[in-house]
């Protein structure tokens, strides 16, 4: 039952993600605009926004649940069953923040089913949770994912469009996210080994750090950019980089034959087009967010 309490958890933490992603939106756009100049200035602030602080808190019972299913299932069907969490946000913006989704975003409902399910009946078999991971690997993997999170950071300022600044933000954030899943994982598998010891290593440092960068470039892009686009790019960057992650990095299993493969990538690609399907819904009601609150 290892992999199905693995699913379940991270399930949960789809939905607490998206709440928390919604809520800090709403907080993020009340306070002033981050500055990475100042950032305990720009925390504060963040933080004394009541709908941040709460978004925050449901985010930390997010990041407890997505550790949970990590330590205890391969990362990446962890993440696969989180690719599914774009859903998840169109529903919980219409239905619970007051914004409008159309029979395209619907379409897309349809289709995350479809691949979501094709995956988890192309899941090889698993007997851990296979934490094991070569530290050249790692080492590479993890700086590459930090170098493409800079760029995308500084994209306003090496050329890319100012009006995609959000986004491009948010993708950084997820990168960054990524990162941090990674290194926690690593670390998961270590403290399985050496107990407390596992915590004394630089992937601790590494997922701080990570996280605290992806903290600052997801408040300011959810400031910048609409909130549905934003948090859904967060969300995708964050999947694909921990799903290559634990296949690169953790050596988590593929089908063992073609058909397999064949069906678990079209399972992917179904995926894919349903996030393209699901975009921003068009408008919000701000009558809602009262009744909301």
């Amino acid at each position: 039952m290892t992999l199905e309490i693995g699913i379940l958890l991270a399930l949960a933490c789809a939905f607490a993600t998206n709440l928390g992603f919604l809520y800090k939106y709403r907080g993020a756009c009340a306070a002033p605009s981050v500055d990475v100049r100042h950032p305990l200035r720009s925390a504060k602030a963040l933080f004394t926004s009541k709908w941040f602080a709460i978004g925050m808190g449901v985010a930390v019972g997010a990041w407890i649940l997505h550790v949970a299913a990590m330590a205890i299932a391969p990362i990446s069907v962890v993440q696969a069953v989180l690719s599914g969490g774009v859903v998840l946000l169109a529903v919980m913006a219409e239905r619970l923040f007051g914004f409008e989704v159309g029979p395209r975003q619907w379409l897309g409902v349809g289709f995350t089913a479809l691949g979501l399910f094709a995956l988890v009946l192309t899941l090889p078999h698993s007997t851990g949770a296979h934490s094991h991971f070569s530290l050249t690997g790692m080492i590479a993997f993890e700086g590459g994912l930090v170098g493409v999170g800079a760029l995308l950071i500084m994209g306003k300022h090496i050329g890319g469009p100012a009006e995609h600044h959000g986004v491009m933000l948010g993708a950084a954030s997820g990168v960054l996210f990524g990162v941090s899943d990674i290194s926690i994982k690593a670390i998961t598998g270590l403290v399985g080994q050496s107990g407390f010891a596992g915590f004394l290593t630089p992937w601790l440092v590494v997922a701080l750090a990570a996280s605290i960068a992806a903290f600052y470039a997801s408040a300011r892009g959810l400031q910048d950019g609409d909130a549905v686009p934003v948090i859904a790019t967060t969300g995708t960057a964050a999947n694909v980089a921990t799903i290559a992650g634990g296949i690169i990095v953790f050596g988590d299993p593929l089908p063992g034959d073609a058909l397999g493969v064949i069906v678990q990538v079209a399972a992917f690609t179904v995926i894919c087009v349903a996030a393209a399907l699901t975009p921003a819904p068009i408008r919000a009601a701000e009558s809602a967010a009262p009744a909301v609150a």
